[in-house]
């Protein structure tokens, strides 16, 4: 049963993407999503509250693979490179959903995501909570991280994947960087 509303909560995410190809994300109804998909408002309502639930779904599982994918790195960098990759099969949907921030702060969202990918990998290496200034210094670099990917996914900022891995390598902290250094994540 599972398998089959997970099928379905696809099949409503690939109608989305088909709508948002044609008109702005706020412009685009439950109707046209399940007309898009040949399915039912009943059906769309029993798996989402409203579109943007829908999106915040969508988004959570292709941020979550671009996070498997950069956890198949083994360096930030090859990470980032990974995760960029991918972003950019996906790049009309991460537009989208970048450019509308009405309901749910995807942002925000992205954000919380890549703090916690972080925070582990420091924990799992250091056997430990990370102490109160890395924390910081850690927040201030995945703010800027998400802002400067949000420039590139908008095509504000014109660059390769790897050009902007590289970048935001470059960009993390002295302390922050001497610190993935010594764990082996750079």
């Amino acid at each position: 049963m599972d398998k089959n509303k997970e099928k379905m909560k696809y099949r409503l995410a690939d109608a989305m993407k088909v709508c948002m190809k044609k008109m702005p994300v706020e412009k685009v109804t439950v109707k046209e999503i399940v007309e898009e998909c040949g399915t039912t408002r009943q059906t769309f309502y029993r798996n989402f509250q409203d579109k943007y639930d829908l999106i915040n779904w969508y988004f959570d599982k292709i941020l979550l693979e671009s996070f498997e994918h950069m956890g198949e790195g083994e360096t930030v960098n090859e990470g980032l490179l990974n995760k960029f990759r991918y972003i950019e099969e996906e790049k009309l949907f991460f537009r989208a959903a970048f450019k509308t921030d009405e309901q749910n702060c995807l942002r925000q969202h992205d954000f919380e995501l890549i703090l916690d990918f972080y925070t582990r990998q420091i924990e799992s290496k250091t056997r430990q909570p990370i102490d109160e200034k890395i924390k910081f210094m850690l927040e201030m670099y995945c703010q800027g991280s998400v802002y400067m990917t949000t420039q590139w996914v908008l095509g504000y900022r014109k660059s390769t994947p790897e050009k902007m891995a590289k970048a935001l390598v470059e960009a993390m902290p002295a302390e922050l960087t001497e610190l993935f250094c010594k764990l082996n994540l750079l």
